[in-house]
């Protein structure tokens, strides 16, 4: 039995190979059990895969079902639903710029990049170090991870950082504002460093270095990992998802933080599962296994019938690579 299975009440294994879900199956067999499940590419040919695909646009982009388009241009919310869709390509079908749609749909977001590295217009004119982390996250592991591109935006979002060294949306510590069609298209609001961290953005954030590899040394992304850990199961110190029910309610591609993608990150960046606050986020997932190996978690969207075992299988890699890892 492999080490980290015996952190846990139950064998999921069984389950995420019997769950009726072929790509939650392939993965398990790859990331779990290391075996060779063939190539990634036949579930790219699911029905399911193909459905999303016949969806995108010529220009790469997937169109928006209903734009409020007296909040953000038709083109803005094509942005996030490009976002969402890249998703579901790279994190549910192994999607990568060797498939056609891919670098069609970079390109796209590509598009939306400014000079300075970030991506801009899911907030109007205001900056999305959020976004502009989750687009660079899914990039990254559909192979763009040498690109200047986002080598730029890594740079953007280390250069955005508040005094404390985590984020926050910069125009949440400016202002009260709300989040409407005139402030959105005014003046770019510069953050006010001096006040503390979102551990909301900051999960965010630390996705995309976790993604890019080459970051479990640097001291800066430590330190914020550990101002992440720091929060767990409290409340943010800004209006948006602020209050602690946030941190257990999950969804699947990982969107917002909580406390499954807090963790993935952690574990991605070479933390300890000694660490206290780690070890205090992993006992929440033990003492919440069922019998049959999955878990019994609040799930805050999502019309897939798999999304359980897309949940339970990322627990299993987060504990898998706590424990395997020797940490």
């Amino acid at each position: 039995m492999a080490s980290w299975l015996k952190h846990l009440p139950h064998n999921p294994i069984p389950l995420l190979l019997d769950c009726g879900s072929e790509p939650v199956a392939y993965f398990a067999r790859r990331d779990l059990l290391g075996e060779d499940p063939g190539p990634v590419e036949r579930l790219w040919e699911s029905r399911a895969a193909m459905k999303i695909l016949r969806a995108q646009m010529p220009n790469g982009a997937w169109k928006y079902p209903s734009p409020a388009t007296t909040a953000r241009s038709s083109e803005d919310y094509d942005q996030i639903e490009t976002y969402r869709n890249l998703g579901f390509l790279v994190e549910k079908f192994g999607g990568t710029r060797k498939h056609p749609a891919v670098p069609k749909a970079a390109e796209f977001l590509f598009s939306r990049q400014t000079p300075a590295g970030d991506f801009r217009g899911i907030y109007g004119r205001q900056y999305t170090p959020n976004y502009s982390a989750g687009i660079m996250e899914l990039l990254i592991k559909a192979g763009y991870g040498r690109d200047p591109r986002i080598r730029r935006g890594l740079r953007w979002l280390l250069a955005i950082r508040q005094a404390d060294g985590g984020w926050a949306i910069p125009f949440r510590t400016a202002t009260n504002a709300k989040l409407d069609a005139a402030f959105m298209n005014s003046k770019t609001l510069e953050p006010d460093r001096a006040k503390p961290f979102s551990h909301l953005i900051t999960g965010c954030v630390l996705r995309a270095f976790a993604a890019a590899g080459n970051y479990r040394d640097d001291e800066d992304i430590r330190k914020a990992g550990k101002l992440l850990a720091s929060r767990f199961f409290q409340s943010d110190s800004y209006v948006d998802r602020r209050t602690p029910e946030y941190w257990t309610g999950f969804r699947f591609p990982f969107w917002f933080t909580d406390l499954l993608t807090a963790l993935d990150t952690l574990s991605r960046l070479g933390f300890s599962a000694n660490d206290p606050q780690i070890r205090k986020g992993l006992n929440w997932f033990v003492e919440r296994q069922r019998n049959d190996g999955g878990w019994k978690l609040k799930l805050l969207s999502g019309s897939d019938k798999a999304l359980p075992y897309w949940l339970d299988l990322a627990v299993c890699r987060v504990f898998q690579r706590f424990f395997d890892d020797g940490r």
